[in-house]
This record gives C-alpha cells, structure tokens and sequence, in this order.
C-alpha cells in the first residue's frame, strides 16, 4: 500500500482559491513550442500557426468514476490526465496541452490535493504537454475532476469515426478487459476489509489487472508506430466505454456495419485466470469492461501486410455493408447481435 503522507494536513481555506492556484502550479514549467502564454492570465495562449487545434474534455466525479476507499489520490490524477489524453490520441493527432480543474469538500486537505497534483504533473510531464490553466472551487460532497486536453495535427492526418468503409479491417492495440477485471478485484478486497479491517489483501496475482484500473495509459506511440509503418486509418476511437459500444459508434458514424471474431480479442493471461476465478465469460468483460484506453481503428485491406505480426496490434473483425448489421461470430463460428452494454454515465441506478 502506499504511505500515508497526510499525517499533517493543512486546510484549504487558510490559503484561499488563489493562495492554492499559486501553490499547486508554481513549479509548473512550458515545454511546447506552441504555448505562448499558460497559467497567470484571464486566458492562455497558444499558437498552432497551420496545424488544427482538437480538444476534448472529460469530467470525473466521486462515486461515479472512482473511488477512494482504493483509488490513492496520486493515481487518480494521473489517470484523469491519461484518460483525456487518449481521446486526443483517438483523433491521430499529438495532445500538447491540458487545463485542469477541481472541486474540492473541505474533507481534503492541501497535502491531498498535493498528492493528487502530484499525479497530474506526473502524467504531463510523461505525455509531454502543458498544464495551462484550469478552474477551482468548493463542492458540497466529495471530489469533481475536469480536464480538457488540447492537441494539434495537419488537416491530413485527422482521423474521424466517420471514415470507415465496407470491407475494411478492424484492429485494436494492446490487449482488452483487464481493467475492468482489476476493478472487480479491487471491489472484492473492499468488501472483505470493511468486514475486517484488519485484514491484508494479497494482491500479487492481480498486479497488472490493478495497474490497468489505477494506472491507465494512453496510446500516444502510436500515432508515430503508424506513421513508420505508412498507414493511415480510415475511422479511429479509443476505448473508454466497452469495446461493443465502441466498434457501434465506429459503425454508426460512418454507416457500416461489422463483423467481430470472438477468438480474435486479445486478452491477458493474468485476465483469462481471473475471469475463471470470478466465474466470468472473457468475451463478456472484454466486450463491456471499458477503461482499456486502448485505440480501436479501421485500414484497408491493402495495408494488412504491413502490420501483420507487429505486436501492437491484433486484427479482430471487419466492416460489412451497413444492412449486414453488426455481429459477434463466436468461437462455436455462431452469428449473434453485437449490442452495447458498455458504460453508461447517464444510467439509472
């Protein structure tokens, strides 16, 4: 477990909104050529000259996205950074900057906002971007995360949901599931602490499962791996939500439909024990986990020869004619409807 490091804890309000903004970012040091000016003024300033801006923001909320019973502060913001990060990356574009913003109850004291900025300057300092600003302010109950990140690219090499087309194959970086299966472990040792607390978990046989749900990382090396390798995908989007919602929004943006090879989804053999453990399907928790942050794309076929056995990618279905529908073919070489049932933000509970 990590240590305590909130022995002595110093409480928000005798610093005041701006007395905090000073002490978190005073360190924070410019990198890109393309921050003229960051934090310090009513609004930065940033100079893309011929290259396009793509932005997108994220927003983390206590008890909806994380929780801090196992989620250590350090890692939360590491992960918020990296989470945004890749829908940069999801764009084919190079993020360079973030502005972050927080919500604070006053159960947090400085030194855990120090260690949850800390994480985020971790996670820029390791994506290379600037932190150029952001927002604070108090919350009635709990911690409220927002970070917008901001990147750049040529209009050539932007890739949308929108491009793919029948035919086309659909391949996934790294491998899927993990995360969510380190969540259910995480959940589990909870449960087993708030009966004794003092109980001490054995996490040794869930290391990378844990690190895949605590310490995500976004694919920023891939834009490069493609360029390298000549290819330009033709629809790309990362997977934050369940690999089934995500190949839907691919289809649904460029009006196609897919078919998805169960036998071909890449899955960690650390996930495939676990999953026996828990007595969860694979394909289930690879289809539906979410928080993978990995990039799912589409090329055409002509560029299959050039990433045929690279290690980074596993090709795991194709696009269709959109009134072929969308379909999983199961190892038993069955067709079934492919359905989202990924994470939903806005659910009922």
């Amino acid at each position: 477990m990590l240590e305590d490091k909130n022995q002595h804890k110093t409480n928000i309000e005798s610093l005041g909104e701006f007395g905090l903004i000073d002490y978190l970012t005073k360190n924070i040091e410019i990198s890109q050529e393309s921050t003229l000016k960051g934090i310090g003024d009513d609004a930065a300033v940033l100079d893309f000259k011929d290259k396009k801006a793509v932005i997108s923001t994220d927003l983390l909320v206590e008890g909806v996205h994380f929780d801090l019973a196992y989620m250590p502060l350090k890692h939360l913001g590491y992960k918020a950074v990296a989470a945004n990060v890749s829908d940069i990356c999801a764009m084919n574009a190079t993020p360079t900057q973030i502005t972050v913003s927080l919500a604070l109850s006053n159960r947090f004291p400085l030194e855990a906002v120090e260690e949850l900025y800390e994480g985020i300057k971790l996670a820029a300092k390791i994506y290379n971007v600037d932190i150029i600003g952001g927002d604070t302010t108090s919350s009635q109950k709990g911690l409220i995360i927002s970070i917008t990140a901001i990147g750049e690219a040529n209009l050539n090499d932007i890739v949308y949901r929108s491009g793919a087309q029948p035919n086309d194959l659909l391949v996934v970086t790294g491998d899927i599931g993990a995360a969510y299966m380190g969540l259910q472990v995480l959940e589990r040792e909870k449960q087993v602490f708030l009966v004794n607390p003092n109980n001490q978990p054995d996490l040794e046989a869930y290391t990378y499962l844990i690190e895949r749900q605590l310490k995500p990382e976004a694919r920023k090396d891939i834009k490069e791996i493609l360029e390298k390798l000549e290819i330009k995908p033709t629809a790309m989007i990362d997977i934050s939500d369940g690999l089934s919602s995500e190949i839907l929004h691919l289809c649904k943006q460029s009006g196609v439909g897919c078919n998805l090879y169960e036998d071909k989804i890449p899955g960690d053999p650390q996930l495939i024990n676990v999953c026996e453990e828990f007595n969860l399907d694979i394909t289930t928790i690879a289809l539906n986990g979410g928080e993978d942050y990995e990039l799912l794309f589409t090329i055409s076929t002509e560029d299959y020869d050039k990433i045929k056995g690279n290690p980074n990618f596993t090709v795991i279905g194709h696009m269709t004619e959109e009134k072929e529908g969308t379909h999983l073919i199961t190892r038993a070489n069955t067709k079934i409807a492919l359905k989202a049932r990924g994470w939903n933000a806005i659910k009922e509970e």
